[in-house]
């Protein structure tokens, strides 16, 4: 099969340092160049249908990837669901069947139905839902509003026009792989990430001590000497709080 080169763009390596050059983010760098793969979070090629070419490995994300090829001759990326295979045919829109890797509004899916590649805001392109193994159910619809279990038992209300494709996630059992060796580790692009206790107490406030210490009262610190241990992260409410029917268990 030939390669859709124009799906295709070098993903750049700043290896966690800022526009100054400074690490912004630690443990970080060393990853094999790698191609990104230009997915279709939109869907919106209504109407025509769809062959799966291809369902591809993608580096850049835990689940595989689908090679579409439309009627009129363009080809784009999508996730690969659970039960897609070469040679299925897919459709989005209105009157697209409810099969995996269809897309339409989640106000023209059956209550029930697993989606999952969905968007927050219509016609943003998908947000939530990416991730192998991700499924969220249609629980009900209310009006313009849909409610969706997602993955961590929270229901949240969605509006109807948003759109989402029908399906699993592939690629399931990513969770089980094993890494297998440091070395793929830094393939990766994962640095070591050092014990605080491990270094000298000029780099961590963990640090120091004769033999073995533990990490002191009356907190555990961040490198930078910041509580970590209950401190709230979440700064300020947000504005989608009010869509959320129940939280997560």
């Amino acid at each position: 099969m030939k390669r859709a080169k124009h799906l295709l763009q070098i993903l750049p390596k700043n290896s966690g340092r800022d526009t100054a050059g400074h690490v912004a983010v630690r443990h970080q760098g060393g990853r094999q160049k790698r191609y990104y793969r230009l997915i279709d979070w939109r869907r919106d090629k209504d109407g025509v249908p769809a062959r799966v070419v291809a369902i591809e490995y993608d580096p850049n994300r835990s689940a595989d990837v689908a090679l579409l090829q439309y009627t009129d001759g363009e080809k784009r990326y999508i996730l690969a669901p659970v039960g897609l295979v070469a040679g299925a045919r897919v459709s989005s829109g209105k009157n697209a069947e409810i099969k995996p890797g269809c897309s339409m509004a989640l106000g023209d899916m059956p209550v029930g139905t697993l989606v999952h590649a969905v968007e927050i805001k219509a016609g943003a392109g998908a947000q939530m839902m990416r991730s192998a193994g991700a499924a969220a159910a249609v629980l009900a619809k209310e009006g313009d509003r849909v409610q969706l279990k997602l993955p961590s038992g929270e229901i949240r209300l969605f509006s109807s026009l948003c759109r989402a494709t029908v399906g699993q996630v592939g690629n399931v059992d990513w969770k089980n792989r094993v890494i297998g060796k440091a070395g793929r580790r830094r393939l990766m692009g994962k640095r070591p990430g050092v014990r605080g206790v491990a270094q000298n107490p000029r780099s961590h406030p963990h640090g120091g001590g004769e033999g073995r210490s533990g990490i002191g009262l009356p907190s555990p610190k961040s490198p930078w000497g910041k509580r970590t241990l209950g401190k709230k992260t979440r700064s300020r409410r947000k504005y989608s709080d009010k869509l959320i029917v129940q939280r997560r268990k």
